[in-house]
C-alpha cells in the first residue's frame, strides 16, 4: 500500500488532509506530540469524519497510525523513507521545529530510495512549502541538497476547510464542514489524490482564499468578540456586522479582480458562498478560536495587513480593512497567549509601534493613521 506521512494529527490533519489520503488508498502515518491521539490511532486504526449538516453524514477513515516525533525519531525517519507524500497541517510557526527531523528523514531516504517524494505544507500562509523547504535546506549539507533534484519535490498549496474546536478528547472522530478545497501548484505529473486540484499558477487561488475566507473569518471573529458574541454564526445574525464583513471583502475583492483579472460577478458569488459557509450553525465555531493568534494574523503578509497594503498600492479603497486591523488589535482574550502579549505591547508602546513591529507598517503611514482612528473609535 502507498504511504503518506502527515505532520499534525489534530482535527485539521485528521479531518481534512489525512482523510483524503486514506480515501485515496494510502496508509497514513500521522506525526504529532499528542500521545493520547497517537495511542488512539495505533489502537483503533480508524476514526470517523462527520459532516456539519442536517443529515450528519459520516465517513470512516481507515489505514491510519501515529508516531511521536520527539520520542520516535527513528521510526519517523523510516516512515519518511517509504512515503510517496509528506504533508503538514501543523501551523506555520511550527514548521521550523519539524524541519530538522524531516531533513534527517529525507537524507536517509536519498541513500536507499530513488522513488520520488512530494512535500506539501498545507498551512494558511502564502508559500508555506517554500518556507518549509528553506528550513529543511538549512539542516542539510551541500551534497545532500544537490541530491534532492529529481527525487524530492516541494509544491506550494492552498487549503480551505472549516474545522471548529470540538470536545473530542476521548474520540478520534472529527466534525468538519462539507466544503473543502485543496489546490496544489505543479506542472509535474503526480500521483492522484482524491479532492486535490492541480494548477500551474497558485497565486490567484491562494490569495483569493486567504483574502476572502481567512480575511472574512477574522473580521467576523474580531467584530463579534467586540460585541460579546460567542460563535461565528451568532455574530453573522447581526446585520451591522454582516454589512461590515461584506464591505471588507468588497475591498479585498476589488484588489483580487484588478490583480488577477477575476470575473467580478463570479467573485461576488464566491464571497456570498463563503459568508453562507460561515453561517453554518452546526459548526458552532467559537469567535475566540477563529480570532486566536492575533499577532500572526496581523503579519505583513497575512490576511488583514497584506490586502490593505496591496489595495493602497493599487489605488483602491482600504478603509474597511483598516477597521478590521483595528478590531484585531482590540482582541484581548486572556486565554490567548498572543493576545496577552499584544495587549502588553500596546499598553507599553502604543498601537503605531505594534503595527511597525508586527505588521511592518511605518508609524506615520496612511494605513497606520487610519487604523489608529478606527482603534480609538472602536475602543469607546
Amino acid at each position: 500500500m502507498k504511504q503518506a506521512v502527515h505532520f499534525g494529527a489534530g482535527n485539521i490533519g485528521r479531518g481534512f488532509i489525512g482523510a483524503l489520503f486514506s480515501q485515496s488508498g494510502y496508509q497514513v502515518t500521522f506525526i504529532d506530540l499528542a500521545d493520547q491521539i497517537i495511542n488512539q490511532l495505533n489502537e483503533k486504526k480508524k476514526y470517523q469524519v462527520k459532516l456539519a449538516t442536517d443529515q450528519k453524514e459520516a465517513v470512516t477513515i481507515e489505514n491510519v497510525s501515529g508516531l511521536n516525533n520527539m520520542r520516535q525519531e527513528n521510526e519517523v525517519i523510516e516512515a519518511i523513507k517509504g512515503a510517496t507524500y509528506l504533508t503538514t497541517a501543523i501551523g506555520p510557526n511550527i514548521l521550523p521545529r519539524i524541519a530538522p527531523l524531516i531533513a534527517k528523514g529525507l537524507a536517509a531516504r536519498l541513500k536507499e530510495n530513488d522513488e520520488k517524494i512530494y512535500v506539501i505544507a498545507c498551512e494558511n500562509q502564502i508559500s508555506a512549502t517554500d518556507l518549509l523547504k528553506g528550513y529543511i535546506l538549512e539542516n542539510l549539507d551541500e551534497e545532500t541538497q544537490a541530491n534532492l533534484a529529481g527525487k524530492v519535490y516541494f509544491f506550494n498549496s492552498a487549503v480551505d476547510r472549516i474545522v471548529p474546536i470540538q470536545n473530542n478528547q476521548d474520540s478520534l472522530d472529527v466534525l468538519v464542514e462539507p466544503y473543502y478545497e485543496w489546490v496544489v501548484e505543479t506542472s509535474e505529473s503526480i500521483p492522484p489524490i482524491e479532492g486535490m486540484t492541480i494548477v500551474s499558477e497558485l497565486a490567484p487561488f491562494i490569495e483569493r482564499k486567504l483574502f476572502t475566507v481567512n480575511t472574512g473569518h477574522a473580521v467576523i471573529a474580531y467584530l463579534g468578540y467586540l460585541e460579546n458574541k460567542s460563535t461565528i454564526d451568532q455574530t453573522l445574525a447581526d446585520e451591522k456586522i454582516i454589512k461590515q464583513v461584506q464591505a471588507t471583502l468588497g475591498e479585498t475583492g476589488a484588489y483580487l479582480i484588478k490583480q488577477y483579472g477575476l470575473n467580478p460577478e463570479e467573485h461576488q458569488q464566491y464571497i456570498n458562498k463563503i459568508i453562507n459557509r460561515f453561517k453554518n450553525a452546526y459548526l458552532n465555531d467559537d469567535v475566540t478560536r477563529v480570532g486566536r493568534s492575533p499577532l500572526r494574523k496581523l503579519g505583513a503578509n497575512d490576511r488583514l495587513v497584506r490586502p490593505a497594503t496591496e489595495a493602497k498600492k493599487a489605488g483602491l479603497s482600504y478603509t474597511n480593512l483598516t477597521k478590521a486591523i483595528a478590531s484585531a488589535l482590540l482582541f484581548d482574550n486572556k486565554e490567548d497567549e498572543e493576545a496577552v502579549k499584544m495587549q502588553a505591547m500596546i499598553k507599553e508602546h502604543g498601537v503605531a509601534h505594534v503595527l511597525k513591529e508586527v505588521s511592518e507598517l511605518d508609524e506615520n503611514s496612511e494605513i497606520t493613521l487610519e487604523v489608529i482612528k478606527h482603534y480609538n473609535e472602536l475602543k469607546k
